[in-house]
C-alpha cells in the first residue's frame, strides 16, 4: 500500500471525506452544483445525510441536515444562483431575463417569482418545472437583444432600466405599479430613454412614458420626451398608464437608491390599511404609573410568547427564575443553556424598552426608536456573548451577510443596502403623523428589511409596542398559538402586498392583551 494512501473505514470518516469535497466546491460561496461535479459515492452520501438536495435532474443545492421535509428555505435561498448557473450552462451568454422581471429586480423587488420568463435565441418556448411551485419559461427570440440594452445585475443578465421601460406593456404599470414607480423615479434624466424611443420610432410608448413620468412627479423628464419626439416629427399623445385611483409617493429623496424609494412606496401603500382597519388611540390616557404597571403585569406573558414564537423552549417558571436572578448558566452550551440565556437577554432588553416607554409615554413622539433599537438588540444577546455562545463582534451593528426567512418567498434586502434602508425606515417613522401607522408599519418593515443577524422579530415587536405607548395603546402580545397566522399575514404583506390581514391580526392580539391586564 502506498505510504500516502488514506484508509477510510468508518461511516463518520467516509462522511467527513465527502464533506471535504463539498467544502471545496463551496469555498467561493457557491450553493448550486451540477451533479457531475461530485463522484457518485460522494453525491449519494451527501444527499443521504441532508447536506445536498436535488433541484432538478443533474443539479444539486446546498442544504442542512436539520432541514425538515417540505422546507422551502434551501431552494429559495439558492434560487437566483441556480437560475444564473443553469441558464449559463443551457444558453451560454445568449440569454436574458424578460423586460418585466428586469424592472422588478432593478426596483429591488424581494420576492421569489413563481415563474421566471427568460428570452434567448436558443429557447424553445417551453416550461421547466422547478421545486415548490416555481418554474422557468424560455421564450424563443428570432434575434438577440442589442448588447447595449443589457447588463449584469447580481449575476443575472437583465435589460437596462431604460431598455426595459421601452419594452414593457401598459399592463405592467397596473399590476407592478410599485416597481414601475421606483424605477421611473430613479432615472436621473431621460436621454437614454429618448435615444431608444427615437431609434425605434416608438410614438405610443413615448406618450405612455411621458404620462407615467408626470404621474410620479417627473414633469421635467415628461416634457423633455414630448418636446423632443414632436420636434422630430412624431405624433405623441400623452397617456397615464397607472391606475387613476392610485396615489403616488411624495418625492422625498433626490436621487434615492431604489430600495429607499421602494420602502417609501410600501409605507405609502400600507398606511391606508392601518387607517381602515385599526382602532383609534385611547381618548383618555392612563396615569403613567398605571400604564407602566400594566406592562409589568404582562411581562411574563410577553416573554413566554415572544420567545416561543422564535423557537426557544421557555416556560413561565424559567421566566420567573430569570427575572429573579435565580438562573444557572454553568456547564456546556446545550439547548437548555441557550433557552435560559435567551430568556435572560429578553428580560434585560425588556427592561430597556420599559425605560424608553416611561420617557415616551403620552408624548406622541417616535424619534427615540432610531437610537434605542440598537440598545435593545445589544441587550438581547449580551448574556450569550458573556457565555461565549456568540462573538462580541456580532453586536457591532447590522448584519454583514445574507439572511433567508424559513418558508418565505420574501428575500430580505442585501446587507450592503442596510445603510440606506434603515435611515429611510426611521425617517418614515419620524414623519408619519398617525401613531398606529408608525407602530404597525415599523413592525412589518423591520421584518421586511431584517437588519440584524438574529432577533429581528423580537426587536420588531419591541418597536411596535414602544410606539403604541406614545399615545397609550395597550402593550400587545403576539401569542405563540397564533404563530402560523402571524407569519402568514406578514407573508401576505411582504409578498402579496396586502397589509390588511396583518393589521386586523394585530388589532385582535391587542384586544386579547388588554383583557389580560384589566
Amino acid at each position: 500500500m502506498p505510504a500516502h494512501e488514506v484508509i477510510v473505514s468508518t461511516p463518520a470518516e467516509k462522511l467527513a471525506l465527502s464533506l471535504e469535497v463539498l467544502n471545496t466546491l463551496q469555498s467561493d460561496g457557491r450553493r448550486v452544483f451540477q451533479s457531475r461535479e461530485l463522484s457518485r459515492v460522494h453525491r449519494e452520501r451527501l444527499l443521504e445525510h441532508g447536506f445536498l438536495e436535488t433541484a432538478i435532474k443533474g443539479w444539486l443545492i446546498s442544504s442542512n441536515p436539520n432541514t425538515q421535509p417540505g422546507d422551502t428555505t434551501p431552494w429559495f435561498s439558492s434560487f437566483w444562483e441556480f437560475l444564473s448557473r443553469y441558464c449559463d450552462h443551457r444558453f451560454g451568454d445568449e440569454w436574458h431575463l424578460s423586460p418585466p422581471l428586469s424592472l422588478d429586480l432593478h426596483a429591488e423587488k424581494s420576492e421569489i417569482p413563481t415563474q421566471v420568463v427568460l428570452n434567448s435565441v436558443h429557447a424553445q418556448n417551453n416550461r421547466l418545472t422547478l421545486p415548490y411551485g416555481t418554474s422557468l419559461f424560455g421564450v424563443k427570440l428570432s434575434s438577440p437583444a442589442p448588447e447595449a440594452d443589457l447588463m449584469m445585475l447580481r449575476g443575472l443578465r437583465v435589460f437596462r432600466p431604460e431598455a426595459a421601460l421601452v419594452r414593457v406593456t401598459e399592463a405592467y404599470y397596473r399590476h407592478s405599479s410599485t416597481e414601475a414607480e421606483v424605477v421611473l423615479t430613479a432615472i436621473e434624466e431621460p436621454s437614454e430613454l429618448l435615444r431608444r424611443l427615437l431609434e425605434g420610432g416608438h410614438s405610443t410608448v413615448a406618450g405612455r412614458l411621458a404620462g407615467a413620468l408626470r404621474r410620479v412627479r417627473r414633469a421635467d423628464a415628461a416634457d423633455e420626451i414630448l418636446s423632443t419626439m414632436r420636434a422630430t416629427g412624431h405624433d405623441v399623445r400623452e397617456s397615464d398608464p397607472f391606475d387613476n385611483d392610485r396615489p403616488m409617493t411624495p418625492v422625498r429623496h433626490s436621487p434615492a437608491p431604489p430600495l429607499t424609494r421602494r420602502l417609501e412606496r410600501l409605507w405609502a401603500s400600507g398606511r391606508q390599511a392601518v387607517l381602515d382597519h385599526f382602532p383609534p388611540p385611547p381618548e383618555v390616557l392612563q396615569a403613567p404609573d398605571a400604564y407602566l404597571a400594566t406592562i409589568d403585569d404582562i411581562y411574563e406573558h410577553d416573554a413566554y410568547h415572544s420567545l416561543s414564537i422564535e423557537g426557544y423552549r421557555v416556560s413561565p417558571e424559567l421566566i420567573q427564575r430569570v427575572a429573579s436572578g435565580d438562573w444557572d448558566r454553568s456547564g456546556d452550551a446545550n439547548r437548555a443553556d441557550k433557552d435560559a440565556l435567551s430568556a435572560r437577554g429578553y428580560f434585560q432588553a425588556f427592561a430597556l424598552v420599559r425605560d424608553s416607554v416611561a420617557r415616551a409615554y403620552g408624548q406622541n413622539d417616535p424619534s427615540f426608536v432610531r437610537a434605542a433599537h440598537r440598545d435593545w438588540y445589544r441587550e438581547l444577546f449580551a448574556p450569550s456573548v458573556v457565555a461565549g455562545l456568540i462573538e462580541a463582534s456580532d453586536l457591532a451593528g447590522y448584519r454583514n451577510n445574507a439572511v433567508f426567512l424559513r418558508g418565505s418567498r420574501h428575500m430580505p434586502p442585501r446587507w450592503t443596502l442596510l445603510r440606506y434602508a434603515m435611515p429611510a425606515v426611521f425617517d418614515l417613522i419620524d414623519e408619519e403623523p398617525h401613531p398606529a401607522v408608525r407602530a404597525i408599519l415599523v413592525h412589518w418593515l423591520m421584518g421586511y428589511v431584517h437588519p440584524f443577524p438574529d432577533g429581528n422579530g423580537r426587536i420588531a415587536r419591541f418597536a411596535m409596542n414602544a410606539l403604541f405607548a406614545t399615545v397609550g395603546y395597550p402593550w400587545t402580545v403576539i401569542r405563540v398559538q397564533d404563530r402560523a397566522r402571524y407569519l402568514d399575514t406578514l407573508e401576505q404583506a411582504s409578498v402579496g402586498g396586502d397589509l390588511g390581514p396583518f393589521v386586523v391580526f394585530i388589532a385582535e392580539q391587542m384586544h386579547w392583551s388588554a383583557s389580560r391586564t384589566t
